[in-house]
């Protein structure tokens, strides 16, 4: 029923039509997916910033310090791991050699390499200096004037004569894959302000910094991408598609940046799960994210969220790229260079391109050839032809998603959660307001409860305690989301609608071995015997974006929408006049009046 509604009612037309003043905003880990709601896809860019320091001793990464050596149980465990994984596939254990090194084996594509064009075309180092005072990277420029350009001096102290070299002058801070581009020689420091699926926030992160840096990011990319100034912000709204790894503090302080300082009219926010379903017409399955640095997973039934069914995974695409570089390392496949994803966020550009082109799940062994590039203290970019055997880069690393202690949380492990403890009482009006719903809706949502009833009463109270982070493989915390919901007839529906999104989705074998895996991770007196995952619609990187984009033209959910003057004076405002502040019931917004 809801995939026809979608169909008759969601016509590209009527995106078009009532979504041209509409922003979509998909917040990650390590991207960002922005762009005007009729656009076919958005633009996906690093959710990175690097700003000029003159401090000493400087630190190429804002939170460098966090990172942690691998201890020898985690690399006894790591090794484990791929033993396990080598004698599922039917590879090589980790210290089996091969007999004659010398030995020509077949030599061929991957099943997971994707040619495309400049796919072995070096990186460039980026250009740090100012083009010209005309130019829209130079100092000072569009927004930044009033917000970037006093950073500078505010986190460095920074004056502008410290930050020319000879004639030229620093730029004061440089965004998106361009920050990941710069030399470590250079005196820049990155920030993420989002990291592990949380705000980057530590000691050496201090919160105010984080919100300034990912204002400064979004309002970038509206200037100098979507070509939106600041005398014309007011004619749109943002529609803020976010993640489920979220805390209640941290979408308020975005929906802050949204409504008070990029000057949006108005705005609304839709779980990313929930957008997912319907950026590919679907009411019922379950969603599995498989981002940069974090997996999360949630069902959705008739286009309502079932928050007890969320499960979120320490681990993503960027665990895999490091897998990748310590399987050739440990081979000894991997050319005689200085690749350090930490240091050089540059090499993590690098192996993520081989990552996305060779890797895959499969039986076998299969060698492939491919040109590591190698980036040593601002110099030009090295060329090395190597053998990158197929054993350990096609197929151990993806395998680390069900194996989770192949994949060693040294490098960005979760920010701490004590800051995010929020003592309002964010749920004492929000479970107290009476929902409608459809008269055909199934009591299924609403078990042990009359129909008027809150509908978020049928489910735990959520306090602010940090959400907790599952510390198991993919296939068994699938298995795991699906059976909590308790019902025969969902599970089974469920276990036949697994949606997967995200980049880590694009693997090649990965759908494949989400259904093989998740199937024996049932247990046996179950009363399944089915599990499929149902191919995307469109890339599996945009789903939600897209589904953020219909959910934003909907006219049921207009009432959702948080206006700018409402929010900055008085937060939520909402019918009855009570303060709002509950991120489950702004995630939930939508679905209170789809179902009504």
């Amino acid at each position: 029923m809801w995939q026809d509604y979608l169909k008759t009612v969601i016509p590209s037309q009527l995106v078009a039509d009532r979504g041209s003043n509409l922003v979509v905003i998909n917040p990650g880990s390590a991207n960002i997916r922005i762009g005007l709601a009729p656009q076919d896809a958005p633009l996906n860019i690093p959710h990175c910033i690097a700003r000029y320091t003159n401090l000493r001793p400087k630190f190429n990464l804002q939170d460098q310090m966090l990172n942690s050596q691998v201890t020898t149980a985690q690399h006894m465990e790591r090794e484990k791991a791929y033993d396990t994984i080598a004698s599922l596939l039917k590879i090589p254990f980790l210290d089996e050699e091969v007999a004659n090194n010398s030995f020509p084996r077949k030599i061929g594509r991957a099943d997971g390499y994707n040619p495309q064009s400049g796919r072995s075309v070096a990186f460039q180092w980026a250009n740090v200096y100012e083009q010209d005072a005309g130019s829209s990277l130079a100092l000072g420029t569009s927004k930044s004037k009033g917000i970037t350009g006093e950073s500078v001096e505010k986190h460095e102290g920074t004056g502008a004569e410290e930050m020319c070299s000879g004639n030229r002058k620093f730029r004061g801070h440089i965004f998106g894959e361009e920050a990941l581009r710069i030399s470590p020689t250079e005196p820049y420091c990155l920030s993420r302000p989002i990291r592990r699926g949380h705000f980057n926030i530590s000691q050496h992160y201090p919160l105010q910094q984080v919100l300034e840096d990912m204002h400064a990011i979004w309002d970038w990319i509206l200037i100098e991408k979507l070509h939106i100034p600041h005398s014309e912000r007011n004619m749109y709204s943002a529609v803020l598609v976010l993640p489920e790894t979220f805390d209640n503090r941290e979408i308020k302080e975005m929906l802050s940046i949204a409504l008070r300082d990029l000057r949006f009219s108005s705005a609304v926010v839709h779980q990313e799960g929930l957008a997912a379903v319907f950026g590919n017409g679907l009411s019922t399955a379950c969603i599995v994210n498989m981002g940069a640095q974090v997996t999360s997973v949630v069902c959705i039934e008739d286009g309502v969220a079932l928050p007890n069914t969320e499960k979120t995974l320490p681990f993503g695409g960027e665990d895999i790229s490091r897998c990748l570089l310590w399987t050739q390392r440990h081979h000894q496949t991997w050319p005689q260079v200085r690749t350090d994803m930490l240091t050089k966020p540059i090499d993590l550009l690098m192996l993520n391109r081989l990552k996305e082109s060779y890797c895959g799940i499969k039986e076998g062994e299969l060698d492939s050839v491919a040109v590591v590039h190698s980036y040593e203290d601002g110099m030009p970019a090295g060329s090395h032809k190597t053998r990158l055997a197929a054993l350990n880069v096609c197929l151990v690393p993806p395998m680390g998603l069900f194996y989770p202690m192949l994949l060693v949380p040294d490098i960005y492990p979760p920010p701490p959660r004590s800051w995010f403890h929020d003592y309002e009482n964010m749920l004492e009006d929000t479970l107290h307001m009476e929902y409608s719903r459809r008269p055909d809706m199934s009591d299924g949502l609403f078990p042990g409860i009359s129909v008027g009833y809150p509908m978020w009463e049928s489910y735990p109270i959520f306090s602010s305690k940090p959400k907790k982070e599952e510390k198991v493989g993919l296939a068994e915390a699938i298995t795991s989301s699906i059976l909590s919901t308790g019902r025969i007839d969902l599970q089974r529906k469920l276990f036949s609608s697994i949606q997967l999104i995200g980049g880590v989705a694009l693997t090649a074998g990965v759908i494949p071995a989400v259904e093989e895996r998740v199937l024996h991770a049932i247990p046996s007196n179950e009363a399944i015997d089915t599990v499929e995952v149902l191919q995307s619609r469109t890339n599996p990187t945009f789903v939600p974006w897209k589904g953020g984009a219909i959910l934003g033209v909907l006219d049921f959910g207009r009432d959702a929408w948080i206006y700018r003057e409402d929010w900055i004076h008085n937060g939520i405002h909402f019918r009855s006049g009570r303060k709002y502040k509950d991120s489950y019931y702004l995630q939930a917004q939508a679905t209170c009046y789809i179902n009504s």
